[in-house]
């Protein structure tokens, strides 16, 4: 009898956590794929290090857009490949599964996903809202009325929810994130510095040089690429201060998400959010100066999660040991 999993199934990366172990997979969610037969070549960490270099008969792929399943089949081979890596061995009976979903994921954005877990051996399928397994993840109280406001910034999606109750009072989310400043980062370097990244050096650039200088300091970072105009190998130097300018048009949508949630805020709720604070989850939370950022905009102190990477999967992995929550707020079936 397999274990039961909980999955977050992310743009960026899949994390499971396996009922009475923990969590015992972070991977990115990509799989290399050859052309011509359509064999998995590599998935996880050893495909996301093909992207980019990859010969005409192999493809790198991404099978998630925007938190979501854009591409079914490729999606299913790898959920089935990573599932095979937590529960080795022949398995009869399987898991039950509980997945994170984004609170504003349409009816056939979670079907799909019920339907994946269904074709690789699921034996019961339940999904919940990221933004609750978030607070349950990061510790706070969820069943009780008291208002919390989670902020989670992803790779392909940026949501901010208030909860209460065990449910998500109000929330707002937005198709812009990681990628997005992986983007825009790329494309920075080639109009003001006529040089050529690749997206994983942009994603190392966004890490090393974080967003907003709040203590002033301003950091350095060498930058290797090829020049536009000649296609040689060119180096060129990016500074902190740069980035909160490369970074605006990313981050702007995302302050007007937070502060139309605020506002939309019932009175009851806002004093509980007013005294709490912002809570930041997902890979975005560790955006350098971001938390920063984020206080001085609404006049709330903003705090991380103790893991904003792994809270939504640690919140989904504690619902496997309580079923009289997990039934509280789970997604409706007639909502899938």
């Amino acid at each position: 009898m397999g274990k039961d999993l909980a999955i977050d199934l992310g743009t960026t990366n899949t994390v499971i956590y396996k009922k009475g172990d923990g969590i015992v997979l972070n991977a990115p969610s990509v799989l290399a794929i050859s052309k011509k037969d359509g064999k998995v070549l590599g998935v996880g960490m050893e495909a996301k290090q093909m992207l980019g270099k990859t010969p005409q008969n192999i493809v790198a792929i991404r099978p998630l857009k925007d938190g979501v399943v854009s591409d079914f089949d490729i999606t299913k081979k790898m959920v089935e490949y990573f599932l095979r890596q937590v529960q080795p061995g022949k398995i009869m009976i399987g898991p039950q599964l509980v997945i994170g979903v984004p609170s504003k994921a349409t009816k056939v954005e979670k079907r799909a996903l019920v339907d994946i877990a269904k074709e690789v051996g699921a034996r019961k399928v339940s999904l919940v809202e990221e933004p609750v397994a978030a607070v349950i993840g990061a510790e706070l109280p969820i069943s009780q009325p008291v208002g919390n406001i989670i902020v989670d910034i992803g790779g392909g999606t940026s949501e901010a929810a208030i909860t209460s109750l065990n449910g998500v009072v109000i929330s707002n989310s937005i198709r812009i994130a990681g990628d997005e400043m992986d983007q825009t980062i790329v494309q920075y370097l080639k109009e003001k510095h006529n040089l050529f990244i690749g997206d994983q050096m942009a994603e190392k650039i966004k890490i090393t040089l974080g967003y907003f200088c709040s203590d002033g300091k301003e950091n350095k970072m060498k930058i290797r690429g090829r020049e536009l105009n000649r296609g040689l190998p060119k180096e060129t130097e990016l500074t902190s201060r740069e980035m909160e300018k490369i970074l605006n048009p990313v981050i702007s949508p995302i302050m007007d998400m937070i502060e139309q949630t605020l506002e939309q805020c019932p009175p009851e709720l806002a004093g509980d959010v007013m005294e709490n604070g912002v809570y930041l989850t997902g890979g975005g939370a560790c955006l350098k100066g971001l938390d920063a950022y984020i206080s001085t905009k609404v006049n709330l102190p903003v705090k991380k999660v103790p893991e904003p990477l792994l809270a939504v999967a640690l919140g989904l992995g504690k619902l496997l040991d309580n079923h009289h929550i997990l039934s509280a707020v789970e997604v409706t079936p007639s909502t899938v």
